[in-house]
């Protein structure tokens, strides 16, 4: 049965730019309003907002560190007083730095392991204690944990981390109508994606899809919707959304 997603409350983490602000986009036009949890780009957030607003809903931006477990538990605090009680939590914030193992920079790999693990952690420790009956927790993992790039070993690490965690979230929420879920991207056409690549690069990476492209945030934004609006029987799984990448 179809679900009815308006008037329910989410926040996205990362929603300022790149996936995040375009899943932030898509659950506003499905009649979802939005909070914007962002680590310090203020006037890209208020864009975020502005793009919310502009679809009809309620949206808010909030700073916060996803690692800083004061921070977001203050974050969910004020969403829950100035929009409502939370139904979606979807946690796009992350960090990527390419190098191979031997010339990595332990300094980047914690900064990876604090962000896109430990956040992932603080994010889905508040969502767990704090979502409604009915609602959906989405984490986001890469595809590179299959297709194993070289140099993307450390940042594959921390989205293991992301994919052992979700299945077990989901059964320690059992009973409770709550989904989680990770989606897991492939190469996406993002500012993070773009990142000290060279146009050969980009080209040889796009070309590993059947679809000969690289993915949009609005491709990736269609399967939260999905996961955090009518999918209620996809539960515990990982969802590669990467054009068929293999």
């Amino acid at each position: 049965m179809f679900m009815n997603t308006a008037s329910r409350i989410a926040i996205v983490a990362g929603g300022s730019r790149g996936i995040g602000r375009a899943v932030a986009s898509r659950l506003a036009a499905a009649g979802q309003d939005v909070a914007v949890v962002y680590a310090s780009n203020a006037k890209e957030a208020d864009a975020a907002v502005g793009e919310i607003e502009a679809a009809g809903s309620r949206g808010i931006a909030l700073q916060a560190d996803v690692a800083d477990e004061v921070a977001v538990a203050v974050a969910f605090d004020t969403v829950e007083e100035r929009l409502g009680p939370v139904d979606v939590v979807v946690n796009a914030a992350g960090v990527m730095a390419l190098q191979p193992t031997r010339e990595l920079d332990l300094a980047q790999l914690d900064r990876q392991l604090r962000i896109n693990v430990r956040g992932t952690f603080v994010v889905a420790r508040q969502a767990a204690r704090r979502i409604r009956p009915g609602g959906a927790i989405v984490a986001f993992s890469t595809s590179v944990t299959r297709l194993h790039h070289p140099a993307f070993g450390a940042y594959a690490a921390s989205k293991g981390a992301v994919e052992a965690l979700v299945p077990i979230l989901a059964k320690e929420l059992g009973g409770r109508d709550v989904t989680v879920n990770a989606v897991a991207p492939g190469p996406t056409a993002t500012e993070l994606f773009f990142d000290g690549k060279s146009q050969q690069d980009i080209d040889r990476i796009a070309g590993l899809s059947p679809m000969k492209r690289l993915g949009t945030p609005q491709d990736i934004a269609e399967v939260v919707a999905f996961l955090a609006g009518p999918g209620r029987w996809v539960n515990g799984q990982i969802v590669f959304a990467n054009g068929g990448a293999a």
